[in-house]
This record gives structure tokens, C-alpha cells and sequence, in this order.
């Protein structure tokens, strides 16, 4: 990769590799010591795998791996083969562990997962399935900020440099003629990279004037008086961008293909019973969070939030694709060499058994 892109890369996986990590004992990477919250035990047959490693984050963008881990429908799917769950805050950390091999298959944004392809030119992860799509806005304060063409010479926050929602909102910038520098955040607009845990008290001391971040930091933002200035669904075709994939190392898919399919059938069934039930998924997913983080997200909070979500297997491929272009153009990243990033093969199987349809590759298939 040519050095500039390759230099800011490597200065944002520094930053949030050095992000604490939101787990419930500093160890390694995270913890899996979530094992009393869960509804299935590691029982029947095993596969070819003692234990298989599964990363998250606590957002409910990675419901699929909330819901999935809290009800043990992931765990039904692996028989005797054990989860072992690990939570993180930042992409770049959770890449780190992945390519460590302190977990084996990891829920995560698509900035990340590009750039975790890249750096390892291509040897390092696949992507298997997809998750979730929508849960972005942006949101600020009404007071300071009317329309869009307000937020010219305002304080924005995003979660860090180079993520997903960074990428986005800078393409955003980008696209009303306004200029910011990538990597310092000055310019028409300053962009300030804030962690998303402490975004809100940022919000209500007036450090900064709006946001751009998931969910369920954006309705947090709303109950605290922000409002939402513009659902970033709305930029894309027919209003459905990736927001969080399902990755695996390419050492793992290659050892046990059947605990992979496993768990991509499990995440299928999740996806499926989040969608015919979405109130007890809803509350699934809540009480998982108080396990992780000691409370759970009130109502006028979570409610807005889960709306705004679509979970989805297909991994929306086209739109990855797009990401790494708005990378790019953000001056983030070089031009990256996508080819083989996905591996769907084990996905299709599974939705054909299940009788769904197959999803696309956009082309960027592992031959």
C-alpha cells in the first residue's frame, strides 16, 4: 500500500488499539465472562474445535452477536464446541486480536474490516456474512445547528479517525464542497474523535455541537435535547448501507469449516428470530448490555434505536465496496485491492438449507 494511505492507517489502529477495552476483566483482548447471562450450555456433539473465540461490540449494531449470545442460539448451532465470547470498543482492536489469534471470528464495521484485509494483503480475514444494516445519524444541537448548511464551522464528533462513521461523515464533507484535513479533524468543519462512552457528556458540556455515531450513542444524544439532523440510511440506494459484518481469519475458516458454518447458522436463526420477535429481541439484547455494562438503556433510548436497525444476512457487498471509494477519497486510505475479501460460499449454504436466498459478492469473491 503507498505510504500516505498506509501512514494515516496505521496512526488511527494506534489510536484505537490503545482504546480501553469495554469487557468485565482486563484480560487479553476482552472477556468471556458472560457465560452466566447465557441460556445453552456447550452440550452434544462437538466439531472439529474445542472452542470457537466470537467478538463483539456492546452496540446494538451487533445485536445479531448480543441476541445470539444472550439466548445461546449461537451456542444451540455449535453443539459441544464451546463460545467463548470477548467484547471491544474500537475495530482496530478487535482486527489486532483477530490477527493474534485470540479470537477466531469477530462482528465488526466495514472500515475495519477493509482495512484489516488490506494491511494483511489479503491474507488475514474473510468476510462471511453480514449483520446489520442503517443506525447512523447525525445528530446536534437545534440551537447552534437549523439545517445541514449549519453545520459549516461546527464541532462534530465521530468515534475515532478512520472508522466507519468518520469515513462517512467526512465523504459527507466532502460532497457539500466543504474541506477538512483527514487527519487533524480542522477545517470547514472540525471534526472531533470522540469514544463513543463519553460522547454525550461531551454533548451536555458543549464541547461539542452534534455527532455523527451509531446507535444507540445517537438516542442518547436525543434524550439529552439533541435532534436528528439526518439518518445517514437516507444517502444510500433503496436506504440499506453495511454497518457491521461477520469476519473470520483465514487460518480458522480453513481448520474448521463446520464450526464456521455453525456459527453462521446461528447467526442466521438469530437474525431470523430478531425479526419475528422484535420486542423480546429488543429486551434480549437490553439485558445482555446490563450484563456487559452494569445498566441497561431506558426506553426512550433503546426504542428509537432498534427502529432505526435493519439485520440482515447479506453483507451488502456494493456498498463495501463504496466505503473503501469514500475512504479513499477522504485521503484515508490508498486505493485497496478488495479482490477475495469475501468468502459467501458457507453463508449460501446455510440460507439454501434454511430455504433463503443466496447473496452477492459484488463481485469481490474469494476465487
Amino acid at each position: 500500500m503507498p505510504a500516505k494511505g498506509s501512514t494515516l492507517l496505521r496512526r488511527g489502529i494506534a489510536v484505537a488499539a490503545a482504546l480501553p477495552l469495554l469487557t468485565l476483566a482486563a484480560c487479553g483482548y476482552g472477556s468471556d465472562k458472560d457465560e452466566d447471562t447465557s441460556k445453552v450450555a456447550a452440550e452434544g456433539k462437538k466439531l472439529s474445535a474445542d472452542t470457537v473465540r466470537i467478538g463483539y461490540f456492546p452496540n446494538l449494531t451487533h445485536a445479531t452477536a448480543l441476541v445470539g449470545d444472550q439466548e445461546g442460539l449461537l451456542q444451540k448451532e455449535l453443539g459441544g464446541t464451546k463460545a467463548s465470547y470477548s467484547q471491544f470498543n474500537a475495530g482496530p482492536s478487535e482486527i489486532e486480536a483477530l490477527n493474534s489469534g485470540s479470537i477466531d471470528i469477530g462482528w465488526i464495521g466495514p472500515s475495519p474490516a477493509i482495512n484489516g484485509y488490506s494491511t494483511t494483503d489479503g491474507k488475514g480475514l474473510r468476510i462471511i456474512g453480514g449483520s446489520a444494516s442503517g443506525g447512523v445519524k447525525l445528530v446536534v444541537d437545534p440551537k447552534k445547528i437549523k439545517s445541514l448548511k449549519d453545520v459549516k464551522g461546527k464541532k462534530i464528533a465521530t468515534p475515532q479517525l478512520g472508522n466507519t462513521q468518520d469515513v462517512a461523515f467526512l465523504n459527507w464533507i466532502a460532497e457539500q464542497g466543504w474541506k477538512v484535513d483527514a487527519e487533524s479533524g480542522k477545517g470547514d468543519v472540525s471534526v472531533v474523535r470522540t469514544d463513543n462512552k463519553i460522547t454525550p457528556d461531551a454533548y451536555k458540556s458543549g464541547s461539542i455541537d452534534g455527532a455523527w455515531v451509531p446507535e444507540p450513542t445517537a438516542s442518547k444524544l436525543v434524550a439529552e435535547g439533541a435532534k436528528v439532523l439526518l439518518d445517514e440510511a437516507d444517502l444510500w440506494p433503496d436506504k440499506k448501507f453495511v454497518i457491521t459484518n461477520i469476519i473470520v481469519s483465514q487460518k480458522f475458516l480453513k481448520a474448521h469449516p463446520d464450526v464456521v458454518e455453525a456459527v453462521l447458522r446461528g447467526s442466521v436463526k438469530t437474525n431470523k428470530w430478531i425479526n419475528a420477535n422484535p420486542d423480546e429481541a429488543k429486551a434480549a439484547a437490553n439485558t445482555k448490555l446490563k450484563a456487559l455494562s452494569g445498566k441497561e438503556l431506558p426506553a426512550d433510548v433503546i426504542d428509537p434505536a432498534w427502529k432505526s436497525i435493519q439485520f440482515t444476512d447479506d453483507p451488502l457487498a456494493s456498498t463495501l465496496n463504496s466505503e473503501a471509494d469514500h475512504a479513499v477519497k477522504a485521503g484515508l486510505l490508498e486505493k485497496p485491492k478488495l479482490d477475495g475479501i469475501y468468502d459467501l460460499a458457507p453463508l449460501n449454504k446455510v440460507l439454501k438449507a434454511e430455504g433463503g436466498s443466496a447473496v452477492d459478492d459484488a463481485g469481490l469473491g474469494v476465487k
